[in-house]
């Protein structure tokens, strides 16, 4: 019986390191692995070998990744492209999906998600081998992070790829989230790289125009078809003919209402108010909203066949809470916007500041976050936002949050080496650089700090840089502190503090501190 053939890899990439790691890992695997040191060489040898899987980075000297990737669509159109990048932008997001890349991995990557994501790409290679990825033929024409969209985090990934993958289309888009969540910048995003770009957008709040200024609105009027329509107006539907409509809180609007935008999503045609003629207008609609339409429907409070028609394609925007990793970033981004726009000296947050507010719950999500930024920037002396600038129901969570929020990306790189290594020496981690080399111990460890010394630390610390008074600071962190260590459970909290549960409840109370 013969052996069954290895699945042919190629690794285009100008660092030998990768291409050398990416050989070692995936040839250790079963997997035939050839490499290419540019973009035009992998563009050659994947016209020759056809390989099923594509490693491609994104930064190289001569031609870019994305640059290749579009070449590839030609030369090699089965291969299933994953594209490496060290920086997780909007941009790369969108354009990796709009020009049709399987997926893309940010560097540093481990082992184990490279071997998943090898998996996937050779199963769907399998399921559409005679199929080509879908190319969008608009050209993206925005600087990175332009739109406001900030985030390197997993959902924040699964939203990029969503982005582009629909904005070439003129299907309809639904787009769910909570409030402050960023589901305009979103319909503004996929308007930006629509065909539809150089035609109008416009945004609508359904739940800030009165309902019997609503249909007015949306579809015009004419002249004396109401008291005070002193003259003809056009409606929203009519302006952006051609263009983008984007109707914001669409669960507050009236059920007459949706009836009329079913009709013009339908049919393509409408009627001004007080109007007979009809009205052929070709719009791209995105809706969005933060209530839930399903148990609307069920209720009777939005119609089904209108809630079918915009949910073509949706795309759930995350609660800041779902991913903390990006508040870095965003800060980072808001910051320098605040520079730019209104000259704030404010550059950077201090690791402690940083630490609160990565571990914050967000019920207002970016749109609070932003205001937090905004007045902690105000507040601040000089050129740090430090935890005494947050609000104080923010800071206080600093006590109770991780030592290292997570880095925003190109942050800086971490000097700790890999922890986790494979056999044969090769470090779980590619990307990440060599691996730093643990320096010879010279000497004892230095003692360990007396409670003396701890104490002593901790009055200089805080000395006339709290507002409640030292004692009352210093017991309200360790009761915060111990909180977090027991996960919120008073009884063993009064425990490790020795005081009464009672106690304890009473100085929760005082201190109005949240469990």
């Amino acid at each position: 019986m013969s052996a069954e053939p290895k699945t042919s890899i190629l690794v285009i990439d100008d660092d030998s390191e990768i291409r050398y790691s990416l050989e070692r890992v995936l040839g250790a695997n079963g997997y035939q692995v050839e490499s290419a040191s540019s973009g035009e060489e992998g563009i050659e040898r994947a016209e020759k070998s056809q390989p099923p899987i594509v490693f491609l980075d994104n930064r190289m000297q001569g031609i870019t990744g994305i640059e290749t990737l579009q070449h590839l669509r030609s030369a090699s159109p089965h291969s299933m492209v994953i594209l490496m990048t060290a920086f997780g932008t909007t941009q790369t997001a969108i354009e990796a999906m709009k020009f049709g890349a399987f997926d893309y991995i940010i560097k540093p990557f481990d082992i184990k998600k490279v071997l998943s994501l090898v998996t996937k790409a050779i199963k769907a290679h399998d399921d559409l081998a005679s199929a080509r990825q879908a190319r969008y033929s608009p050209i993206l024409n925005s600087d990175d992070y332009k739109e406001g969209i900030v985030g390197n985090s997993e959902p924040m990934q699964e939203v990029f790829k969503i982005i582009g993958q629909v904005a070439a289309s003129d299907v309809t888009v639904m787009i769910t989230g909570e409030s402050g969540t960023g589901k305009e910048l979103v319909a503004r995003c996929i308007y930006r790289h629509s065909h539809r770009a150089n035609r109008h957008f416009v945004a609508v709040n359904c739940a800030a125009i009165p309902e019997n200024l609503i249909e007015s609105e949306l579809f015009g009027h004419e002249k004396g078809s109401f008291t005070g329509a002193t003259q003809q107006r056009t409606g929203k539907f009519e302006l952006c003919d051609g263009g983008t409509l984007f109707l914001d809180e669409i669960g507050d609007m009236a059920l007459p209402t949706q009836t009329k935008i079913l009709r013009a999503l339908q049919e393509g045609e409408i009627q001004r108010v007080g109007g007979n003629e009809t009205i052929k207008v070709d719009v791209r609609l995105i809706a969005a909203t933060n209530k839930d339409l399903e148990k609307m429907v069920e209720e009777k409070q939005f119609r089904e066949d209108l809630y079918y028609r915009l949910n073509v394609m949706r795309i759930r925007m995350p609660g800041l809470r779902e991913r903390r990793e990006d508040v870095p970033a965003l800060v980072d981004f808001m910051l320098q916007r605040l520079g730019k726009e209104r000259g704030v000296g404010v550059r950077r947050v201090s690791d402690d500041a940083m630490r609160a507010l990565t571990a914050y719950n967000w019920p207002g999500n970016v749109r609070e976050l932003e205001n937090v930024v905004q007045r902690s920037a105000v507040v601040a002396k000089g050129d740090t936002v430090l935890t005494k600038d947050l609000p104080r129901e923010i800071a206080a969570c600093a006590a109770a949050a991780p030592e290292s929020p997570p880095a925003a990306e190109g942050a800086g790189t971490s000097a700790e080496p890999p922890e986790n290594q494979t056999a044969g020496g090769d470090t779980a981690q590619i990307g990440a650089g060599t691996p730093a080399t643990v320096p010879p111990v010279i000497g004892a460890a230095p003692p360990a700090p007396t409670l003396e010394d701890a104490f002593d630390h901790l009055y200089e610390r805080l000395r006339g840089d709290v507002d409640e008074g030292l004692l009352q600071a210093i017991e309200k962190e360790m009761i915060v502190r111990a909180l977090a260590e027991t996960g919120g459970n008073q009884v063993k909290t009064s425990a490790l503090l020795g005081m009464t549960r009672a106690t304890l409840r009473k100085r929760i109370q005082q201190l109005d501190l949240r469990v």
